[in-house]
């Protein structure tokens, strides 16, 4: 309970602090803050916790290796920038995915919940398309249009299955992993209007506040299991 508080009040303090010089008009600096919070989140998980799942430890060294690239970028280029922090945040929200579809079985929810994935196809494939033509207005038909296009399929992806899970576990992790997921997409969106729409510090704000949100209901959830069910049960209903 000590060493909790301890991470909430350090997880805090950054917050804070990012808040501070984002309303100072130094948001490059309150990016760097920012950056800190899930590495420490990360170290604190691999020290402390004895019941570590391997693809929710890889989502948290990935994000925080991605995040952490902002202290090179002066010494990449910012190709190299681009593509490998990108591609880190897509192999995190992937790993997400696995952490979250590790538990499901896909024969039953194939078979439950079809127009539940029919509705979340369409709402997730109009949603991309959107946010495809707002990042088009910056950035033409290039590698980096593609890049975003993987990185806002799999992002609405992992929302979508930790929705599916919600439904079919129907239980306080699986509610921990949704209302997660639903920040930290929520917190990208945000971030996207940030970066291509209208740089105002609410929106940064915002996108930082549902990303600490989101990390407090991952930590939340890792505290978890889940509760047994009888498979016979599940395959029945």
């Amino acid at each position: 309970m000590y060493k909790s508080k301890i991470l909430l009040g350090l997880v805090f303090l950054f917050y804070v602090l990012s808040i501070v010089f984002q309303f100072s008009d130094k948001s490059d600096v309150a990016v760097s803050i920012k950056s800190f919070i899930l590495p420490i989140v990360t170290i604190f998980y691999f020290l402390n916790f004895n019941r570590k799942t391997l693809f929710f430890s890889l989502f948290l060294v990935f994000y925080s290796i991605s995040d952490l690239l902002i202290f090179i970028q002066p010494y990449i280029s910012h190709n190299v920038d681009y593509f490998l922090g990108n591609s880190l945040y897509i192999m995190a929200y992937t790993c997400l995915i696995l952490e979250i579809c590790k538990s499901v079985c896909l024969f039953h929810v194939l078979r439950n919940y079809k127009i539940h994935i029919l509705v979340l196809t369409v709402l997730n494939i109009y949603i991309v398309y959107v946010l495809q033509v707002i990042i088009n207005s910056v950035i033409a038909e290039t590698s980096e249009y593609y890049v975003e296009l993987t990185y806002n399929i799999v992002m609405f992806l992992l929302l979508s299955m930790a929705l599916i899970n919600y439904f079919y576990r129907d239980n306080l992790k699986s509610l921990y992993l949704f209302l997660g997921s639903l920040c930290l997409v929520f917190g990208e969106v945000i971030w996207v209007a940030y970066t291509y729409i209208s740089e105002r510090n609410l929106l940064n704000v915002l996108s930082t506040t549902l990303f600490v949100i989101a990390i407090y209901f991952f930590y939340k959830q890792s505290l978890l299991i889940h509760e047994d069910r009888e498979e016979a049960h599940m395959l029945i209903n």
